[in-house]
């Protein structure tokens, strides 16, 4: 099992050696390149990805063709189109690689099956759901009530690894200013 998917899982649940084996019956490798997309909206999402090296960011498109970043997923995190996925209907959300990027996918009909074979990974992905649902509501919060300096050290403190290496147009489309109030925000510091 990859180390860092190995890793992510001990940090919930405590996994057997023949739990492993069985996952990995489930999971498939695939390499994105960047500004392809994992996930497109108006499709159905069939897989949840572990990234491995890269990052991927879902995002929507508003009607006058505005990104609204939802979120990033680099090295460790696991990303999909949530509402598609479970209830395998349409999509809303663009899952796009920001990078040349590699993950495992795990289908939905596999998951479900590892649900029944390995019960520790439910409670993982409860876990996981739990933890997301908070962070989502935190955020819709601080998006309310929060200035754009507090918002941009939020995205400092959940995307530590990114700041450097992401375009200042994406962490603007995240945080919900301009490219350009985000700069003049920063070079004010």
């Amino acid at each position: 099992m990859h180390k860092l998917l190995k890793v992510g899982f001990a940090e919930h649940v405590a996994l057997t050696p023949e739990d492993e084996t069985a996952i990995l019956q489930y999971l498939g490798q695939k390499k994105i390149k960047k500004k392809e997309f994992f996930a497109q909206e108006g499709l159905t999402a069939k897989h949840v990805a572990f990234v491995l090296s890269g990052c991927l960011r879902s995002y929507s498109v508003d009607e006058n063709g505005f990104e609204h970043t939802l979120q990033f997923a680099p090295e460790g995190w696991w990303i999909t189109d949530m509402h598609s996925f479970i209830t395998q209907s349409k999509g809303t959300l663009y899952i796009e690689a920001l990078f040349a990027t590699e993950i495992l996918v795990l289908s939905r009909e596999n998951q479900l099956i590892l649900f029944d074979k390995v019960p520790k990974l439910e409670r993982y992905f409860r876990i996981l759901t739990e933890k997301s649902l908070v962070s989502t509501r935190q955020r819709i919060i601080d998006n309310l009530s929060l200035p754009a300096k507090k918002r941009y050290a939020n995205f400092c403190k959940t995307y530590p690894t990114l700041i450097d290496i992401l375009p200042q147009k994406q962490i603007a489309a995240y945080i919900g200013v301009t490219p350009e109030f985000l700069s003049k925000m920063l070079n004010k510091k």
